[in-house]
């Protein structure tokens, strides 16, 4: 097979790939973390064995569609995070952005973060941890790195930064999931609210010298 041959396959195996998961995409955000592979095939217009060819089982489909939001979700929040606006409302910028993604999408939020809740006879539920947790994990040290480059910590900055990244992150997932759930203020409400938390040691500390500022 020459090289052509092999390019065009692979440009038609991921593009295949795309529509799948706009389909998988479709019926998340109707079911919630009661999509099954069954309905996600329906909605494909296939038979589930083809949906294993290409995932594997739920699990794959799990994290391609995970690795779907979060790079969205990321780059939603480089955006905030770059905005040309102040230290504070950059802080409020970041974490609107996180909630306004949750609620706009409060299906697939609950399907990447609670899939266990649709565990049925068909399909396995997942383990929340072993799924969730990268992606947290992996949104802690994009903001780490974002805190080191322009925040001024003094000697132990990159570890200090660490620290900060991970457990604003940590902060705006547990509350984002309980607002979610019960709406007990505002959207605004909520934000102002962690902003203030945030933002005593957030305001005190300096630009890091011939960074991008924060």
């Amino acid at each position: 097979m020459d090289t052509t041959q092999r390019t065009d396959q692979q440009r038609s195996a991921d593009r295949r790939r795309r529509e799948l998961l706009e389909a998988a995409d479709r019926v998340v955000l109707r079911d919630g973390p009661q999509a099954s592979m069954n309905a996600i095939a329906a909605e494909a217009g296939i038979t589930k064995p083809i949906l294993y060819r290409h995932f594997g089982d739920k699990g794959g489909l799990y994290a391609a569609l995970a690795k779907r939001h979060t790079d969205a979700l990321l780059a939603s929040l480089r955006a905030a995070l770059d905005a040309p606006v102040d230290r504070r409302e950059r802080v409020e910028s970041t974490l609107d952005t996180y909630l306004a993604a949750i609620e706009a999408r409060p299906q697939v939020y609950r399907f990447l973060m609670h899939p266990a809740e649709g565990s049925t006879g068909g399909d396995q539920g997942f383990d929340v941890g072993k799924h969730s947790a990268p992606l947290l994990r992996q949104m802690g040290e994009e903001l780490a790195q974002v805190i080191e480059e322009r925040v001024d910590l003094g000697p132990e900055s990159q570890r200090l930064a660490r620290v900060w990244g991970h457990g604003i992150v940590g902060m705006m997932h547990a509350a984002g999931d309980w607002w979610l759930g019960e709406r007990p203020c505002s959207r605004a409400e909520l934000v102002r609210s962690l902003a203030d938390l945030l933002w005593g040691r957030l305001a005190a500390a300096g630009d890091r010298v011939g960074g991008p500022g924060f």
